[in-house]
């Protein structure tokens, strides 16, 4: 029988053969494993389990029932070749997560939250193209449907213009999938497209709608300080999910 740190690299590479990218659970399941050797254990056991997953002292009830999920899912599968295997059962960390209440803008306000992206402050000659950026991206959101990892993703091969076509490269599961444009949202593109060329000149260009490094938080910050004046908006929590329709003019 091999090892428990070996069944933890065999089931993980078994579910992301099947598109799963477990980032948090395979640093979680190998945390775990460090923490059954230190305890001479060779085994997965209900007492330990839940030992591990309630280690983090300071964090909320939800990270300790995610954590103690990733060792469920583990142990189903470490069972059928050591029938010692405890699987901890559903309701030993119970817990009901509250989810955000969504608020769908109205075509008025996602133009307002547009036209503000425009008249963002520029700091330096750097960052001249960042309130395009914004209302590229924020425009592209409404329209599309794309997650906001894949917009901040888009390359300029994944952009033809001519057919009106987005290509969303390993989307969910490891997938690809293609996205209609309207002709006012490839008009909207092709003009921010031809600003950041000029923008880059002779350096070189990240992504379309790029970002510096931790700039997700930064950008839900000013997702919301650009959203101020439209009502409702304080029940829209962290990530801006744009799901109401308007074209990009």
């Amino acid at each position: 029988m091999n090892t428990l740190r070996q069944a933890v690299q065999e089931y993980l590479s078994l579910r992301r053969s099947l598109g799963f990218k477990l980032q948090d659970a395979g640093k979680g399941l190998i945390d775990f494993v460090t923490f059954m050797e230190r305890h001479r254990t060779s085994h997965i056991t209900q007492a330990l389990a839940l030992a591990w997953a309630q280690q983090p002292v300071n964090v909320q009830p939800a990270q300790w029932a995610q954590r103690l999920s990733f060792v469920r899912g583990f142990a189903r599968h470490r069972s059928a070749t050591d029938p010692r295997t405890q699987i901890p059962p559903q309701g030993l960390l119970p817990f009901q997560p509250k989810r955000a209440r969504p608020y769908l803008y109205s075509d008025d306000e996602i133009r307002s939250l547009l036209r503000a992206a425009l008249d963002m402050p520029c700091r330096c000659e750097l960052s001249k193209l960042r309130p395009w950026t914004y209302h590229c991206l924020f425009g592209l959101l409404s329209v599309s449907g794309l997650r906001l990892g894949e917009a901040r993703s888009l390359e300029l091969q994944d952009l033809d213009l001519k057919a009106a076509v987005l290509t969303i490269r390993s989307a969910k599961f490891g997938k690809s999938r293609l996205v209609p444009l309207h002709a006012s949202t490839c008009k909207v593109l092709a003009d921010y497209l031809a600003r950041r060329k000029r923008h880059w000149a002779a350096r070189e260009a990240p992504p379309i709608c790029s970002f510096p490094t931790g700039a997700i938080v930064w950008m839900a910050e000013r997702f919301i300080e650009l959203s101020m004046p439209c009502p409702g908006r304080s029940v829209c929590v962290a990530y801006p999910t744009i799901t109401a329709h308007v074209c990009m003019t």
